[in-house]
């Protein structure tokens, strides 16, 4: 039997292994590591033909328009996503000239202030953009040296899938503002599920070390370095705070009663006048999916409500990763196969209704009991994001290391809108404790 041998990275130290023809198979499929050039270029090709699936469906007013103060029209994301390609591989690896310099202040992010972006290229000429820089990034992808610049080829494809995860964001803003906006029938979200109220139990994680962040190649810098962290023991909802839940809140008149806010979430609550989360359906039938479209506020007073409160990043991470008994983590709460349909909710399509029942995916459970850790809703934290211990950022200050502000709060888990490639147990976002527009929801903790 044929066998070959090679050498894998794993948390920093080299593990040399030697595999048959089937298991090298098995493996390039599943580790997103230093594996081979084709890997990248099926990853690459994937991913851009879900954002022009997105591309296609979009309307002419919904590309050039922007819906909301805090984020760029459709199109100008879709031309920053070919910008950001050629900027990194075409002229800082590759060191050839900007093809396409009339674009450079145009896409740049630190360019043109948000309001100024609405003047774009037609959809065409996107698609031409988007299309040559593609064409040359797969030619210096044939003669570069990928073990020199492996990070940047993961860090961008993520990068491609973090827009198109807010132009479905927008899609959904618009769906919302809209004076005829699309309904959803009770047909259109029925499930096989039984639809009575699901019990919010909690499950207990005990006391003891786990391993937080990553190391591996795919690992954004704020991931990075792994480190040991110690917590007591807690207990954890089972599933996200459901619409069923939630409406006892809302029922309870929660939106008017400041003893369930904090002074600061009291004060912006006032200053908005809100009754409701964002993306709310006042029909029974979505009790049992996730509540979406919450601040951070919105659900720190809920979890005052109920007597709980919001999970430290700590602590959602340990419940989501790490096998107890085995002692060990998981890139994924169910193990380590990538991401599918078989075990969560990701890569929706944005002209369908998008959020499952949290107890939809029972493949998808963590080793603890936790169901819904990826996909669905994204799932806000107690924690302000902040680097880890040896943070050194990549591939510039800017993406993570100037959020380091204690301004900002930490999500996990990723939504139905987020592709697999930035989906893992270790993967953090983070949005101001305002913001309700992305696809947020949560969990609660107590002592």
């Amino acid at each position: 039997m044929h066998v070959q041998k090679i050498a894998l990275s794993v948390w920093g130290k080299t593990v040399r292994l030697e595999l048959n023809k089937s298991s090298l198979k098995d493996l390039k499929q599943n580790y997103p590591g230093s594996i081979t050039k084709s890997y990248i270029r099926d990853a690459f090709q994937e991913c851009r033909s879900q954002t022009l699936e997105l591309f296609d469906k979009i309307k002419l007013e919904a590309f050039y328009s922007q819906v909301h103060p805090d984020f760029s029209p459709i199109g100008w994301h879709l031309g920053h996503i070919a910008f950001t390609e050629s900027l990194w591989l075409l002229e800082r690896s590759a060191g050839k000239k900007c093809i396409f310099p009339e674009y450079r202040k145009l896409y740049a992010a630190d360019g043109l202030p948000k309001s100024q972006r609405v003047k774009l290229p037609s959809i065409e000429e996107t698609r031409y953009y988007l299309d040559v820089v593609r064409e040359k990034v797969f030619d210096y992808l044939e003669v570069a040296d990928i073990a020199a610049v492996e990070k940047i080829w993961f860090f961008l494809l993520q990068h491609e899938c973090q827009h198109c995860e807010t132009i479905s964001i927008i899609w959904e803003l618009i769906k919302t503002q809209s004076s005829n906006p699309i309904k959803i029938s009770r047909q259109d979200i029925s499930t096989s599920l039984p639809i009575s109220p699901i019990c919010q139990e909690m499950i207990k994680i005990p006391a003891g070390e786990f391993l937080m962040g990553s190391n591996e190649i795919d690992a954004l810098d704020n991931e990075k370095s792994s480190y040991q962290v110690y917590l007591d023991t807690y207990f954890i909802d089972r599933y996200p705070v459901t619409c069923g839940n939630f409406r006892d809140f809302i029922q309870a008149e929660g939106y008017k009663n400041s003893q369930y806010w904090s002074d600061t979430g009291w004060t912006w609550l006032q200053s908005k006048q809100l009754k409701q989360p964002l993306y709310w359906h006042d029909d029974t039938a979505w009790d049992n999916h996730p509540v979406c479209g919450v601040s951070y506020y919105e659900a720190e007073a809920y979890g005052k409500f109920v007597g709980k409160r919001l999970p430290t990043e700590a602590e959602w991470e340990k419940a989501a990763r790490w096998d107890v008994k085995s002692n060990r983590d998981r890139k994924y709460p169910w193990g380590e196969e990538k991401p599918t349909a078989e075990y969560c909710n990701c890569a929706g399509n944005i002209y369908k209704p998008q959020t499952t029942p949290v107890n939809a995916y029972p493949q998808g459970q963590s080793a603890s009991g936790m169901y819904d850790a990826l996909g669905n809703v994204w799932e806000w934290t107690s924690s302000w994001f902040d680097g880890y211990p040896g943070f050194e950022y990549y591939p510039y200050i800017g993406y993570s290391q100037v959020y380091f502000d204690g301004e900002h709060r930490v999500l996990k888990g990723g939504s139905w809108g987020t592709r697999i490639w930035a989906m893992r147990s270790s993967f953090r976002n983070w949005y101001h404790p305002h913001v309700r527009e992305i696809f947020a929801g949560f969990r609660c903790v107590r002592d």
